[in-house]
Parts: C-alpha cells; sequence; structure tokens
C-alpha cells in the first residue's frame, strides 16, 4: 500500500444516464459538483459532458469549454482529466450481420476524438485502449488510430491514461510503447465490473497489476455496487482509487449518493483508516511525472 493515494473523482460519465436526479449533467451542474469533489479530497477530476436536453453523452466542444472554464474559474490547481473515450461506439444496424452502423453509432476521426484536449491542454486525458462489447454496441479501437491520436496527445503536452477494459488492452499499451508510439512506464485505470470486460475480482487485479511496466502508476476501479470493494482492493495492492457518479449512482445498498463529494469523502474516510493519507493536487503532479505550475488553461508535460 502506498502512503499517499491519488483519488479521483469520474464526475458523470457517457453511459446511460441514472436513476438518481442528483447526477450532474449540465456544464454547470458538473463544474459545481467537480468543485465540491476537488474540496472534499479528490487531486483529479476526470470529466464527460453531456447534452443538456438529451441527457445523454456528447463530443461538444463548447460543452468541455464551458465545464472546464468554469471549474478553473474558482480552481487552477485540481487535475483535469479530459475523456477521449467517445468516437469509438459501433451499435450495428443489424446485430446479426454487423456490416453496417445503426442508430447511436459514434464513429469519429482521431483528430475529432481528441479536439477538446487539443484546445482546453488538460493535464491528463484518458487513453482507451478496448475493442469490446459496451452498453450494448462494439467499441472499436484500432492500432492506427490509436497511434495518431497518441501522436496528436503527445504533440498537446498532454498525458494520456492508459485505461484497461481486459488484460489484451494491456498487451497492446506495451505494444505500443515499444513502438515508441506511448511512453512509458506509463499511468494506468482499470475498469472492472463491466458486462463483457475484465471482471471485478482480487484475482483479476492481481493479474492485470504484475502485467504492468515496471514503475507504472495505476488505479483499479469498480462499476455499480463494486465500486467501494475495488477502491479498497486498489489501495491494498499498491494502485491509487478512483470513485464518482460515473462508475456508481449509489452511496450504499438502495441508498442514491448525494453528490460525487460524498462518494469521495467516503473513499477519504476508508483510506485513511486504512493508514494511508490523500495526495494533494501537487503530489499526485509529483508521482504522475506531470509538471508542478498549474495556469487556468492547463498544464504543459515534461516530456
Amino acid at each position: 500500500m502506498q502512503e499517499k493515494i491519488i483519488l479521483t473523482c469520474a464526475l458523470t460519465g457517457a453511459g446511460p444516464v441514472s436513476g438518481n436526479p442528483r447526477q450532474p449533467v449540465t456544464p454547470r451542474e458538473i463544474a459545481d459538483s467537480a468543485l465540491e469533489a476537488a474540496d472534499a479530497g479528490a487531486a483529479v477530476l476526470h470529466i464527460h459532458v453531456r447534452d443538456p436536453q438529451t441527457r445523454g453523452f456528447s463530443g461538444e466542444l463548447s460543452l468541455y469549454e464551458e465545464t472546464v472554464g468554469r471549474i478553473r474559474e474558482h480552481n487552477s490547481d485540481v487535475i483535469l482529466n479530459l475523456t477521449t473515450g467517445l468516437g469509438s461506439g459501433f451499435f450495428p444496424e443489424d446485430p446479426l450481420l454487423p456490416e453496417n452502423p445503426g442508430p447511436g453509432s459514434h464513429l469519429w476521426t482521431a483528430e475529432k476524438r481528441v479536439e477538446h484536449v487539443l484546445k482546453l491542454k488538460p493535464e491528463i486525458c484518458t487513453f482507451d485502449l478496448v475493442t469490446a462489447q459496451i452498453f450494448g454496441g462494439i467499441v472499436i479501437s484500432t492500432e492506427q488510430q490509436l497511434s495518431r491520436m497518441a501522436e496528436l496527445i503527445r504533440a498537446a503536452g498532454v498525458m494520456p491514461e492508459l485505461e484497461l477494459f481486459d488484460s489484451g488492452d494491456l498487451v497492446l499499451a506495451r505494444h505500443l510503447i515499444h513502438k515508441g508510439v506511448l511512453k512509458g512506464p506509463g499511468i494506468y485505470s482499470f475498469v472492472m465490473g463491466l458486462k463483457f470486460a475484465m471482471p471485478a475480482d482480487t484475482r483479476t487485479m492481481l493479474y492485470v497489476r504484475d502485467m504492468l511496466p515496471s514503475g507504472a502508476q495505476w488505479t483499479g476501479f469498480g462499476i455499480g455496487r463494486d465500486q467501494f470493494p475495488m477502491a479498497m482492493q486498489s489501495l491494498l495492492l499498491g494502485g491509487h482509487v478512483r470513485v464518482g457518479m460515473e462508475d456508481n449512482a449509489y452511496i450504499s445498498k438502495g441508498r442514491y449518493a448525494e453528490s460525487n463529494a460524498q462518494q469521495v469523502t467516503k473513499a477519504r474516510r476508508l483510506i485513511e483508516e486504512l493508514g494511508a493519507s490523500l495526495a494533494s493536487p501537487d503530489e499526485a503532479r509529483a508521482l504522475l511525472g506531470l509538471t508542478t505550475s498549474p495556469s487556468a488553461t492547463g498544464l504543459a508535460l515534461d516530456m
């Protein structure tokens, strides 16, 4: 177990909106929730945006600009981590002949997938290596598109967080590091508990952890009811911790979370009761190899 734990709060996600009426949707709601989570102890905020009318996921640049701007207006210290996971979803028109994209498909160029990252230059962005059946569709990640995205992200001075949905994703990550597309050892998150992806259990977390390059920083996190068990398992196995309403709408069995900050507060209490302490944003930067001079528009990265 590390002494200093980086606590990430994933604010709202891109999956189907939950039944929790307090899940943030608009830029103002997401930003307000982010600021509360940072005040509660989150060093990193993982950000998606949603369409305020449909409440579904969105890749609209203006929504990212408003959300990030509202956060930075009040907090220039917390680390921002913007998603690049959108633009890879294929929902076949005919599931028995998955030839043509149907409603809900979002297949974008590498440039479109990282447009908001290039404009806003957060310190971190997610980098999903997954090809799998997720949320009733198929997420597609080709080596060629990932390589182009990595090139653009690196040129912008942003650190990719490599999101693993299965052990094969880590094989691909190590391949891209070997080719020089990604810089090792890297920072990683294990997405555990989604249907048809990495199961949320100790054996799987150990297996993937032991495949990581030496010196890698990592976080294992669970979806739904696996959220807090996997958070503490990650802590005990030497990783960091992630919570938030992207992953789980509840604070305990049958009880909706009142806010992202409530989940952060619960995670903080558990971390401290087990003998560790939360990393400040600057301590997190030191652990992750980021620079230490925050600005209102994001930070550059020492590559």
